[in-house]
């Protein structure tokens, strides 16, 4: 695998500055091994957004694979997709009338 480091930077697609996704390659056995593993079968990610059925079914018609049906929380409606690696993602729109939400979650207290 050598010792390079290759990153991939994905922007926003609106075009915000606040936010970016940013991949590294795998560069020795160990890691590739881990792919798609890396939060243990758990969500790992959380991709937030401002209207979630829009992007919701977007993402269905792009095939997109989702692991939990759409459901309604007391921190957002909330979905569960695997992205192309196996990794778990969050996909969560906030309720309007919260400006700020606190997710306790055991990993953090």
């Amino acid at each position: 695998m050598g010792n390079s480091s290759t990153f991939s930077r994905s922007p926003c697609p609106c075009e915000a500055k606040e936010c970016c996704l940013l991949l590294a390659k795998a560069t020795s056995d160990k890691q590739s091994k881990s792919i798609g593993n890396q939060t243990g079968g758990r969500v790992g990610f959380f991709l937030f957004t401002d209207d979630f059925w829009r992007d919701y079914n977007q993402m269905v018609e792009r095939k997109v694979k989702f692991i939990t049906e759409p459901s309604v929380t007391n921190y957002g409606t909330v979905a569960i997709f695997e992205d192309l690696y196996g990794n778990l993602w969050d996909f969560i729109e906030p309720p309007k009338n919260n400006q700020l939400i606190t997710i306790k979650n055991s990993i953090f207290n």
